[in-house]
């Protein structure tokens, strides 16, 4: 049984793919947009906006203190950088330049930690972020979007180059089931959004998980027990009032 497919949920096409769709969309729309990349374009799919936009485009190679501290000058310069890479390089080899130059400085950078939790299968541990969104939630000033599908992937994107600060997206490489329309997926920073109603208990999901709590309580109403699920896009803010209101 694939993920969603309980819930009645469509196959997507993979994360990193829908993500290379949205950057290059915030990058056509906002001419301050530049993509930093550590030598992994062709994986994290920014290499739209590489072929889009080639003097707006700055391959730092494998050197990912020298990737946020060259973003962090972008920044200072006027423009929105985002910084992408695979979270697990990014978060273990640069966390002391995200910390100060971004967070601390509370600029408005953007940074992609691709790659994230444990779906890459064969391509085994080292490439797996599991502890970027505990690592970054211990940073001052920084807003944490996990999105659950395209469409709020897209949302995502776009959320996190109009907000004023810095903010970490997490992606992964493998596809996530459609759960909103493309055309119609309501996204707040720091909301969470109902997906399904049930008034016996909640299930709370974010990323691919949300596909997942979904599955599961499609599987529970088959027993008679109506679950709620939230996707909590936003890790931080956290939306305690949503959380509490579920309770």
């Amino acid at each position: 049984m694939s993920l969603g497919s309980k819930a009645g949920l469509a196959p997507s096409k993979p994360m990193r793919d829908v993500f290379g769709d949205a950057l290059l969309k915030v990058a056509t729309d906002n001419p301050r947009v530049v993509v930093l990349d550590g030598d992994l374009a062709n994986s994290t799919k920014a290499d739209t906006v590489r072929n889009a936009f080639p003097e707006r485009f700055f391959n730092i190679g494998i050197a990912e203190s020298n990737l946020v501290g060259i973003g962090a000058g972008l920044e200072n310069a006027g423009y929105i950088p985002w910084i992408t890479s695979f979270s697990s390089f990014l978060l273990c080899n640069a966390y002391d330049q995200i910390r100060l130059a971004v967070a601390m400085s509370n600029i408005n950078a953007k940074i992609l930690g691709s790659h994230g939790g444990i779906t890459l299968g064969k391509d085994g541990p080292t490439q797996m972020g599991i502890e970027d969104l505990a690592l970054m939630g211990g940073l001052p000033t920084m807003t944490i979007l996990v999105p659950s599908d395209p469409a709020s992937m897209h949302a995502a994107v776009k959320a996190a180059t109009d907000h004023v600060g810095p903010v970490f997206l997490r992606s992964s490489r493998v596809g996530m089931p459609h759960i909103y329309p493309m055309d119609d997926c309501p996204f707040e920073i720091g909301k969470a959004n109902v997906v399904r109603q049930g008034g016996d208990l909640t299930i709370i999901g974010c990323g691919l998980m949300v596909a997942a709590a979904l599955d599961a309580a499609a599987m529970l109403a088959e027993g008679g027990i109506e679950a709620r699920v939230l996707d909590l896009h936003t890790i931080r803010p956290l939306d305690t009032t949503a959380i509490v209101a579920a309770a």
